[in-house]
């Protein structure tokens, strides 16, 4: 009896087995292209982001990573007690954030002027104003940017760079500063052990 049902099982097997099978008939077309084109380590059949920087990460899609930075200039030029005279010294300063500017040509900055806390608070007020449009001055007759683009700040002595009454606090406070900040992006690179320039 063992007999009978072992045979019967095997043909039932062997019966299922066979029939699932066909045989095969000419050539399989690749429906899909397995090339990886722009050598990112995607196939073209998945890339969304061709021509793919050499060396830049990429997403499962093949599209780079793009990372955020900040471009920062900052100015901080001091002035002598009551005077809103720009020395020569500071044009060094100046062209670097002209520089700055015209390699940002959507970025407008606020110039900011200071004083010491020495006289009247109105002084004061239209004195740091002064500083403020001397440096202004400088940066768009000597170098070449826009009035537009700069915006004259005077804060009198609201905000103070050194606190006390001595000369160390008044000669920092007597000061223009600007700070003038883009945000950036760039393409995100791998780094592994063998990289190397080409």
């Amino acid at each position: 009896m063992r007999a009978i049902i072992f045979i019967v099982i095997t043909l039932v097997a062997t019966g299922c087995a066979t029939r699932d099978i066909k045989p095969m008939s000419g050539s399989t077309a690749q429906v899909y292209d397995l090339n990886d084109k722009d050598n990112d380590g995607v196939v073209v059949a998945r890339e969304k982001c061709l021509k793919t920087e050499t060396g830049a990460e990429v997403d499962n899609y093949g599209c780079g990573t793009v990372s955020k930075h900040l471009k920062r200039k900052e100015l901080n030029i001091q002035f002598a007690n009551n005077s809103a005279f720009l020395a020569p010294k500071y044009f060094n300063q100046l062209e670097e954030v002209a520089s700055f500017l015209k390699s940002n040509p959507d970025l407008n900055v606020t110039i900011e002027g200071h004083t010491s806390k020495t006289g009247s608070y109105e002084y004061n007020q239209e004195l740091s104003q002064r500083r403020a449009k001397a440096v202004i001055k400088v940066l768009s007759e000597e170098f070449q940017i826009e009035p537009a683009r700069l915006n004259a700040v005077g804060f009198s002595y609201d905000r103070p760079a050194a606190e006390g009454d001595d000369s160390y606090a008044h000669a920092r406070n007597r000061r223009v500063t600007a700070e003038s900040t883009v945000e950036g992006t760039s393409t995100a690179y791998k780094w592994t052990i063998w990289t190397v320039d080409q």
